[in-house]
């Protein structure tokens, strides 16, 4: 019996690569506990915040609970592992890496919080009329990447690893890509361009004649996502559409109707006088159409064709959604239609007359 406890004692006290076991159960222990903990944290206190976030009329709280929920929960974690290099008989070579591991440790969970902050801090700024969306979606990738590329500066430091000559190493490498990435850097100059510019934003619905109309969903670095109405995006380089005109029906104030109706030749001038006045009594009365004195409706008798009489409409409405556009246009039809009834007259249509001056016997 002793000599097995004197095994037992040996194997316990030789362990694995020389740190016995009691170490690597402690270590083995605190990492378990570290997680239960995480769970905890995560599962029952930021989960108690966020209902306490959510009774507040702001959505900023519910943001920045959101975007710190993975950066506190490798809060524990990281204590957990600098307690496992204080539990853990290691020294030398491989104490200084497990000590640099930590660190590293540490800074990213610095860096991963910052950079899920960026978000909830450009929310708060979205309120600013200078900052739209798609500027607001290009400055948080671009604060992310910057954040990013600090910290992973700050963890190659810790493991001694230069910055200074490996950016200069890269020069040469650099100028390859460059080279080879043109088109890349013509649409993320036209990107900012476009942005700049407030030529369209995402949710605009934007026409390039004869070649797309759609609404705008994204303006990416390289290039912008576009719905077409058949629901099929289409993904476009962003120096294609900084080179063409571009039509922005989303900065429509109103919508221009024109139209010419044709009346027939029959119609008298008595008639004529009522239906136009009636028609533009009816577009100044109605709602669907603006009263501006600067976009004042004509409706006029302009021309003696050759099978009608044409009267010109033209108005603008006040309502630019296609479909409660579509929908003014339906009631003014209707209204023309009951007019030109009530006045006598009908519509023309084109038609050729034959004389016969006589028949044959």
């Amino acid at each position: 019996m002793d000599n097995f406890l004197e095994l037992v004692s040996q194997v316990w006290n030789r362990g694995f690569l020389g740190i016995d076991l009691g170490s690597i159960i402690s270590s083995l222990a605190v990492i378990l506990i570290a997680f239960l903990f995480r769970g905890f944290v995560i599962s029952v206190i930021l989960n108690a915040l966020g209902r306490l976030a959510d009774k507040t009329e702001s959505k900023i709280d519910d943001e920045i609970l959101s975007a710190l929920r993975k950066p506190i929960g490798l809060i524990p974690v990281t204590i957990a592992f600098y307690l496992c290099t204080l539990i853990l008989p290691i020294e030398g070579l491989v104490g200084d890496i497990a000590t640099n591991i930590v660190k590293a440790f540490v800074i990213f969970t610095i860096f991963s919080a910052l950079s899920n902050a960026v978000k909830p801090i450009f929310v708060a700024l979205s309120t600013s009329a200078w900052l739209t969306a798609s500027m607001q979606m290009w400055l948080e990738r671009a604060s992310r990447f910057l954040v990013w590329v600090i910290g992973i500066a700050i963890i190659l430091d810790i493991f001694g690893i230069q910055i200074g000559p490996l950016v200069a190493g890269l020069g040469l490498f650099s100028v390859a890509v460059a080279l080879g990435a043109q088109d890349f850097f013509k649409n993320l100059i036209a990107g900012i361009l476009i942005i700049g510019e407030h030529r369209f934003q995402p949710g605009d619905r934007i026409e390039v004649s004869g070649q797309l109309h759609g609404i705008v969903e994204t303006i990416g670095f390289r290039s912008t996502v576009i719905r077409t109405f058949d629901t099929a995006p289409m993904t476009i380089p962003n120096k294609d559409l900084s080179d063409v005109k571009v039509i922005n029906h989303g900065d429509m104030f109103n919508r221009r109707l024109n139209w010419k109706i044709n009346l027939i030749y029959s119609t008298s001038v008595e008639q004529l006088e009522l239906i136009r006045t009636e028609i533009k009594e009816y577009i100044i009365n109605s709602d669907d159409f603006v009263s501006d004195p600067d976009l004042d409706p004509v409706v006029r008798v302009v021309e003696l064709g050759a099978s009608s009489i044409d009267i010109l409409i033209v108005a603008y409405s006040d309502p630019v959604g296609f479909a409660a556009y579509n929908e003014v246009k339906e009631n003014l039809i209707f209204n023309i239609m009951k007019i030109v009834k009530a006045n006598n007259s009908e519509f023309a249509y084109p038609s050729t007359s034959l004389y016969v001056e006589s028949m044959p016997k």
